[in-house]
């Protein structure tokens, strides 16, 4: 075995001494196992304190070929072997066994047990302090007491009922729309509105889906007496009728995700509202089954799962402090928002056969496919933009699904050439 497995006694000595870990296996009676290849490793809690025996617990199991877990616990593990999830999600090699409810309650602890691995099974370990912390600092225009956005509210009409919006702005000229992602809010664009070179350019506009951060459900109906989905003509509706009550003039817009999907949508059903759109991890179908994807939002299971799995989605090379900040995100939505967010972005969407229709010359199409992304691949952004005459396509190394917050400086460099080409009239 080429892997430097630790012995039981020093795993679980690992994971009681990490502070992360300790959390995540809070109250865990039960245990995991990775097998890895011909080897096992083993551990289990009684009210969250590791104990030797095993006494019957019921387990959870990973188990995969040693090949395979050599690249996952690669001291910086390749895009979809950086996640178990991940890994399961694409048929990478590793496969999951036991209940799927204690799978959704404690894999964040197994995660970091993973990662707390990969500092113990590899020569090619990055050593502490050795990366450039620079790369991790945040991008601020000054250290001025004040951020640049300015928070308020709008009331639009939506499918009938009064809808209280919540957006935040800043800059100036060409206005700027921002979508954020599932089951999330607009606080992940924050890192734009400090950067001079696009506020000096763009009236930038993030926004709260009704249900989401600020923007709250609607008074008018009992919304929690029923099943909360996003669908198509709904979300469609949000951007136009905001940019009608802003009176924006053919706005640019930009989504990631659920909102990537979105400014194709747009692109294709509205190309004379909006002058150019933004497709960050943009496909022209997601593949995925809703039905079982219920641990998502199951009275057993907490957001921190939704967390957790989110951070499957970004590249290992993102600062850690951004990446818990997207994730951190996650674990406050309400609870049902990001299911109910899937089904537009699993059911709704769907644009193979339509997207020879997006006339590019009427509206610009730029589409940014994050590497580590498993969701939203580089390989269906390409084909999104290959089905799209006149689209720009670029695949964004070193980053996942959430380049905007979770690597924003790595982002800028592949967003400005796009934003330089909208500003100059020839995207």
């Amino acid at each position: 075995m080429r892997l430097r497995l630790p012995s039981r006694t020093e795993f679980q000595a690992l994971c009681a001494g990490d502070g992360e870990f300790r959390l995540a296996a809070r109250h865990w009676t039960g245990g995991f196992r990775l097998n890895i290849g011909a080897e096992k490793l083993t551990l289990v809690f009684r009210d969250g304190q590791p104990v030797a025996d095993e006494g019957g617990c019921e387990l959870i199991e990973y188990s995969g070929e040693e090949a395979v877990w050599e690249r996952v616990l690669a001291a910086t593990p390749e895009r979809f072997h950086n996640d178990l999830m991940a890994n399961v999600s694409v048929g990478g090699g590793i496969t999951r066994s036991g209940s799927p409810v204690v799978h959704g309650q404690y894999y964040p602890a197994v995660m970091r047990a993973v990662e707390l691995l990969r500092g113990n099974t590899s020569t090619t370990r990055v050593a502490e302090g050795s990366v450039d912390q620079d790369s991790f600092a945040e991008p601020r225009v000054s250290p001025a007491r004040f951020d640049t956005p300015v928070g308020r509210y709008v009331h639009l009409d939506l499918a009938g009922h009064d809808h209280r919006l919540y957006f935040e702005e800043a800059g100036q000229g060409i206005p700027l729309l921002l979508q954020h992602t599932a089951g999330c809010h607009g606080s992940q664009w924050r890192h734009l509105f400090e950067v001079p070179g696009i506020t000096g350019r763009f009236h930038l506009i993030a926004y709260d889906l009704p249900c989401h951060g600020k923007s709250v459900p609607p008074a008018t109906r009992n919304w929690w007496a029923e099943p909360y989905a996003l669908k198509g003509d709904f979300l469609r509706s949000v951007p136009l009728q905001l940019a009608a009550a802003l009176e924006l003039d053919r706005p640019v817009f930009m989504g990631c995700s659920v909102g990537g999907l979105l400014a194709l949508d747009l692109a294709h059903r509205h190309p004379d509202r909006f002058r150019a759109v933004v497709s960050v991890e943009g496909a022209l179908k997601i593949e995925g089954n809703l039905e079982q994807l219920q641990e998502l939002w199951h009275p057993q299971i907490s957001n921190e799962y939704k967390a957790r799995l989110m951070e499957g989605l970004m590249s290992p090379a993102s600062p850690a402090a951004f990446r818990k900040e997207t994730s951190w995100v996650y674990s406050a939505g309400w609870p049902p928002v990001f299911l109910g967010d899937l089904h537009y972005y699993l059911n709704d969407f769907d644009l193979r056969r339509a997207a020879g229709e997006i006339n590019t010359t009427r509206v610009g199409v730029h589409i940014l496919s994050g590497e580590y992304d498993y969701s939203g691949t580089a390989e269906l952004g390409r084909a999104a933009h290959e089905a799209i005459p006149g689209s720009t396509w670029r695949e964004m190394k070193g980053v996942g699904h959430f380049p905007m917050s979770e690597n924003p400086a790595a982002f800028m460099e592949h967003l400005l050439p796009v934003l330089d080409a909208i500003a100059n009239g020839s995207g």
